[in-house]
């Protein structure tokens, strides 16, 4: 497999994208954006301190990383960007489940 849509990197770009739709689960929040383009999907993913230290979050946003470049990255939709803002339960959860509730959050149920 690839390595999954484009980032988004900037300070920016996440903020923008706090303007879209939002799309609540129990292991993360998706941020949905439409910018209005045909150009490829762009995905960011944080993970804030409430969750825990660096390395429970960096360990939560890798599982994030993963699920969307193996399961949901063909999913995403041309002309939008995401942000997946992980919960501390997508560290213990089955990364089926994971990437299960990442293609059902991004085709927007």
């Amino acid at each position: 497999m690839g390595r999954g849509p484009e980032r988004l990197l900037k300070r920016a770009q996440f903020l923008a994208v706090r303007r879209g739709e939002k799309r609540r689960g129990r292991l993360f929040l998706m941020e949905v954006l439409q910018r209005g383009d045909s150009e490829p999907p762009r995905v960011g993913y944080t993970v804030t301190t409430k969750v825990g230290n660096a390395v429970v979050r960096n360990r939560i946003r890798r599982r994030l990383k993963e699920a969307v470049r193996t399961a949901a990255a063909a999913d995403m939709a041309p002309g939008n960007d995401y942000v997946i803002v992980g919960r501390a339960e997508a560290l213990d959860a089955p990364f089926g489940l994971i990437r299960a509730e990442l293609s059902r959050r991004i085709g927007g149920k």
